[in-house]
């Protein structure tokens, strides 16, 4: 499957297109001479669930996080809200999370590091069709994890490196992200991407919403479900994309109450 050119994001322009059983050379550890030179000077894309991850890995109430950690860059290119990784003020830009000895964050860390050297799209909705990713393939001059003798598929890596675990919890985000709705161009407006970001990234937030507001009186909730949303973080991201669906589509993901109440914070 060839991807055109204008459908890649920018930052997979020019790398070399991966096939399904295609493989390549990749070896990283502390080692190899150019150890954490890839955590330097680079834009990495934060997922929902990287956010939710590093937040609570760090101790922090996910808006904390993202005032600290994040930048969220606007351009006209963009139909949903985008988070960025803030690196450290300094001459290399480094990431904040990369010591002496490696990440000090490895076990949570963002989806993009542990695709790297692997980069992946997703092309543009089709009505009737369901995007299949594509992947490519980063080839740094300084990176010397290249010449190690382990070889990788796609999918070998995204394996290994416990990619296929993160991405099944994100599916709901995925469809969101690739929805139909957005062919032609269509784009949200600053109150649905407000509403989009808060639900998707500020979890803390999004859990206020449903327990602070008239939302439980709004819409038909199984109590058990409402009782998991008060603490389990995840179930709370996935009940994100129910809400966000019927929020941004009008999709008949949520049941609305009979003569529900008008949405209000309460005191």
């Amino acid at each position: 499957m060839t991807v055109p050119v204008t459908e890649v994001p920018e930052a997979l322009r020019g790398k070399r297109q991966l096939s399904a059983h295609e493989s390549f050379a990749f070896s990283c550890h502390p080692g190899v001479p150019c150890f954490n030179r890839c955590c330097a000077d680079v834009n990495i894309i934060l997922t929902p669930l990287d956010v939710l991850r590093l937040a609570r890995r760090l101790e922090l109430p996910t808006r904390t996080f993202l005032d600290r950690h994040t930048l969220t860059p606007i351009t006209k290119e963009l139909h949903l809200p985008v988070v960025m990784l803030r690196m450290n003020d300094d001459e290399r830009k480094s990431c904040p999370f990369v010591g002496e000895q490696g990440c000090t964050v490895y076990e949570d860390r963002p989806w993009a590091c542990r695709m790297y050297p692997v980069g992946m799209g997703i092309p543009p909705a089709r009505a009737g069709v369901e995007p299949a990713p594509v992947y490519f393939l980063f080839e740094d001059d300084f990176c010397e994890g290249r010449c190690g003798d382990r070889r990788w598929t796609a999918e070998q890596w995204r394996a290994d490196q416990g990619v296929d675990e993160r991405d099944a919890r994100e599916a709901g985000y995925r469809a969101i992200v690739s929805h139909p709705w957005f062919i032609g161009g269509r784009t949200l407006d600053p109150k649905r991407m407000e509403m989009f970001f808060t639900a998707a990234y500020d979890l803390d937030s999004f859990r206020s919403f449903i327990f602070e507001t008239t939302f439980l009186q709004r819409f038909e909730l199984d109590a058990e479900l409402v009782e998991q949303l008060r603490s389990d973080d995840e179930a709370l991201l996935e009940f994100a994309w129910r809400w966000l669906r019927f929020a941004l589509f009008a999709e008949p993901t949520l049941t609305v109450r009979p003569a529900a109440p008008a949405q209000r914070r309460t005191s």
